[in-house]
């Protein structure tokens, strides 16, 4: 049985966002909290919010352990991206594009062996 949780249009790069995510995936979600509490990027407040909530899910939906709650998925995908003009010099145009992601953590419970 698995428990998931996503945040989707998150204003943060895909790139800087997949940093911390590879950082948490198949670690205890306990663990994971941990990490992430010390972990200095604006990825890891995001990505621990979506965790906690995975955890939620887990315990209220599906009465999961919370103890033995491992994260066996965490991936990020590009989201729409939103684009800007700067203006330059003899009149052109710079475009700006601020790139938006959708977090996706999935949790676990651990098999007995593990």
């Amino acid at each position: 049985m698995e428990a998931r949780a996503t945040a989707k249009y998150v204003r943060i790069s895909p790139r800087k966002a997949r940093q911390v995510v590879n950082l948490i995936r198949g670690k205890k979600a306990q663990e994971a909290l941990v990490l992430l509490r010390f972990i200095p990027k604006k990825a890891a407040r995001l990505v621990y919010k979506v965790l906690q909530s995975a955890i939620a899910n887990a315990e209220n939906n599906w009465n999961m352990d919370v103890d033995k709650l491992i994260v066996s998925r965490a991936y990020v995908d590009q989201g729409p991206t939103w684009k800007r003009v700067h203006p330059r010099a003899f009149g052109r145009a710079y475009l700006i594009r601020k790139r938006t992601s959708h977090i996706t953590i999935v949790v676990s419970e651990a098999e007995e062996g593990k």
